[in-house]
């Protein structure tokens, strides 16, 4: 079975030159505004977080954190606060946490408070959803709580150099009548565990 074709000389309609140049032009306009207003709106915002910072940014002189102020030896590891909540304080380095251990009460609100003395590192719990970067030269603070008693690993998440796969520490989750028997040298060094 054969189809015939039938052959027409016919040329298809050929768009006038000044219309494809003018269809052009406005795509080329459209997206030259795209790419302006784009633009627009990351210098915006850029110049408008550096006029005005986010209000919970807390800074540091990551040089001598240690010598003075909230950060210094005797200040880390955990505190008691007025009303049952727990603070922890930590500096990460390279490559460990001060101090290595810590130990908090269970269903208790905890926060810790973290800094960084040379490069950016990473602060995850294991098993929560407690997760942050502590950059050098700012605090950070996580708010959080334990819901039961564990063991858990705080290994470092970010990248800060060769001996990034050892930088780990500890959390130990115990019963608040547990915690409030501990001394303050036993709840940072997990001396009871």
């Amino acid at each position: 079975m054969s189809v015939e074709r039938e052959e027409t000389n016919e040329l298809p309609e050929i768009v006038p030159e000044g219309a494809a140049t003018l269809t052009e032009r406005r795509w080329f306009i459209a997206m030259a505004g795209m790419l302006f207003l784009m633009m627009g709106v990351v210098v915006f915002t850029g110049v408008t977080q550096m006029l005005h910072p986010m209000s919970d940014v807390e800074t540091i002189d990551a040089t001598s954190l240690h010598k003075s102020g909230e950060f210094t030896e005797n200040n880390l590891g955990v505190t008691s606060q007025a009303g049952g909540a727990v603070t922890v304080r930590i500096i990460a380095q390279q490559y460990m946490f001060v101090p290595h251990c810590v130990t908090v009460p269970v269903k208790t609100p905890i926060r810790f408070r973290l800094t960084s003395a040379d490069v950016t590192h990473g602060f995850f719990v294991g098993e929560t959803n407690t997760n942050a970067m502590v950059v050098p030269g700012f605090i950070t603070t996580v708010r959080t709580s334990f819901g039961k008693s564990g063991d858990l690993e705080m290994p470092c998440d970010e990248y800060c150099g060769y001996g990034h796969h050892g930088m780990a520490a500890r959390v130990i989750v115990v019963p608040k009548e547990t915690f409030d028997k501990m001394s303050p040298d036993e709840r940072m060094s997990c001396g009871t565990q």
